[in-house]
């Protein structure tokens, strides 16, 4: 029978971070709120429950507007005296912070497991970014402020989506105080509290200027997005929210950074190298496609349509997903996983429902996985688990043609002619990576430049990228200032008078080399 080791059950985990931080954490055994430069403020109870298999963990410190504004007033406060800190002292106290980090990696992952769905051996990788890419800007950070010449800008905001709290969230926050700037967070809604909560003491406790709050997006975003305390804000979430922070920041002298969701492409035209397409589709079900980079449409030349389906349906056959933390045996090694639940059952609703209306609207679902029994728990709730699904045939009305899953659901789309695959990659009107399949290397420079990906790629699936690698996003999928490597530096702190960043600005042209 199949088992939970007891080291990896929730309540001993939670319990070890409570001995570690227990600062951070109420009478009650909830987190608190990291704010006016301690651990108070316990909000609001709301509910937290594993998409795992439906248990509670705890319960959510939301504040208040009110709450929310105090606690930017007093994260900005902070920037005074650390903007005059030496660069060498930050750079020691990051750096105290990641040796902090490392002790608790395996810790931190197995959090992540039980708070996102995210498979063990996925979220080691995500706390190891986390700590590698902090590290490289440890010691290149010098180079990107030409010769400390580059001054912090102030407090930074970081509003984030739930997937990638260690290697996109804190990742960020870190690189922001190194470059000598304050920091206020938002816990994403739906997961990573516990995660965040351990990795930001753990920062405080080095003595880094950080502030971690929880609330609804819409209650604090006059604290967070609309604040005069705030001097830059760092957003990844969706399209809806994206654009009214963009409409907020349309005529305000503020540097922003909204990364949103756009239908990333892989088109395939004129191609034989099928084995290696077939290990890209593998790696591309990471995480159940719950990734701002994940490529949930294939817009296919028709005479490859066989030889493709064989190829994918080949791949998604074997795809495995189920509890993340099932093993047989209590000395046996988490599972390895391609995914396991969707962040929650309300999102299996949305993929259900998108599924729903392509089909009543002609699409084909050429493939259907099946949740199997075995992957789970006797009797545990599986409410946030959804088996891959593949479509084609999908007509332009349907909410899928236009809109990113989020999810295991792919859709395959038919064309004859190069304009056809263009047109058809491009559906969204920006994307952070879209992708070409071809034998002709020549075909992919002469349509690239009509390609509305950020990032292009040749035979190869394009990711966020790690370290001095640069990041952003073409049309509706990003606003504000690029990112990575200088350009995150770049960001939030301020140069020579009337310098000009890189980014998706209105008046900005997207260099070739850039992308």
């Amino acid at each position: 029978m199949s088992i939970v080791k007891p080291e990896a059950e929730w309540q001993h985990l939670v319990s070890h971070v409570q001995s570690i931080i227990p600062e951070a954490f109420a009478s009650n055994g909830n987190p608190l709120n990291l704010k006016c430069g301690e651990w108070r403020n316990p909000g609001n109870g709301k509910l937290f429950l594993s998409p795992v298999d439906g248990s509670p963990l705890g319960y959510y410190p939301m504040l208040d507007l009110e709450s929310g504004k105090k606690a930017a007033q007093a994260a900005k406060q902070e920037f005074a005296a650390w903007s005059k800190t030496d660069l060498d002292t930050r750079k020691s106290r990051v750096s105290a912070c990641l040796d902090e980090l490392k002790k608790h990696q395996e810790l931190l992952a197995y959090l992540l497991v039980w708070e996102i769905g995210k498979p063990f051996q996925q979220a080691m990788v995500s706390v190891e970014r986390c700590i590698s890419g902090v590290q490289w800007y440890i010691d290149n950070i010098e180079v990107m402020l030409h010769g400390r010449a580059r001054k912090p800008l102030g407090l930074i905001s970081n509003i984030a989506s739930w997937n990638y709290p260690m290697s996109v969230l804190f990742h960020a926050t870190l690189v922001q105080a190194l470059a000598g700037n304050s920091v206020i967070a938002k816990t994403p809604s739906d997961g990573g509290l516990f995660t965040l909560t351990l990795a930001f003491a753990l920062g405080r406790r080095a003595g880094l200027p950080l502030s971690l709050i929880s609330g609804s997006g819409g209650e604090l975003s006059e604290a967070l997005v609309r604040n005069e305390n705030v001097d830059c804000l760092a957003f990844v979430g969706g399209k809806s929210n994206g654009r009214d922070i963009a409409a907020a920041f349309y005529d305000r002298n503020k540097r922003y950074m909204l990364e949103m969701e756009g239908l990333n492409a892989y088109g395939v035209w004129n191609f034989s190298q099928w084995d290696t397409l077939a290990a890209q589709l593998k790696k591309g079900y990471e995480y159940g496609k719950q990734r701002c980079t994940a490529y949930p449409r294939f817009v296919v030349q028709r005479s490859l349509v066989p030889d493709f389906l064989d190829t994918y349906l080949s791949v998604v056959k074997t795809l495995t997903f189920g509890h993340p933390l099932l093993v047989e045996n209590a000395d046996d090694a988490p599972p390895k996983l391609d995914f396991g639940p969707v962040i929650n059952s309300r999102k299996v609703g949305e993929l259900q429902v998108m599924l729903s209306d392509a089909i009543a609207h002609g699409a084909v679902c050429i493939y259907q996985g099946k949740l199997e029994e075995s992957r789970f728990l006797p009797g545990q709730d599986i409410s946030a688990y959804f088996a891959p699904r593949a479509i084609m045939n999908l007509p332009r009305k349907a909410k899928l043609y236009q809109n990113e899953p989020f999810g295991p659901i792919d859709s395959i789309v038919v064309v004859d002619t190069p304009e056809e695959l263009v047109e058809e990659m491009n559906i969204s009107n920006g994307s952070l990576v879209c992708s070409v399949a071809t034998d002709d290397e020549s075909f992919v420079k002469r349509i690239a430049p009509e390609l509305r990906g950020f990032k292009i790629g040749h035979n190869t699936v394009r990711s966020r990228g790690d370290k001095d690698e640069i990041f952003g996003g073409v049309g509706q999928s990003w606003k504000g200032c690029f990112v990575g490597g200088k350009y995150l530096v770049e960001s939030v702190t301020v140069g020579m008078p009337g310098e000009r960043l890189h980014g998706n600005f209105p008046d900005y042209t997207l260099l070739p080399e850039v992308r």
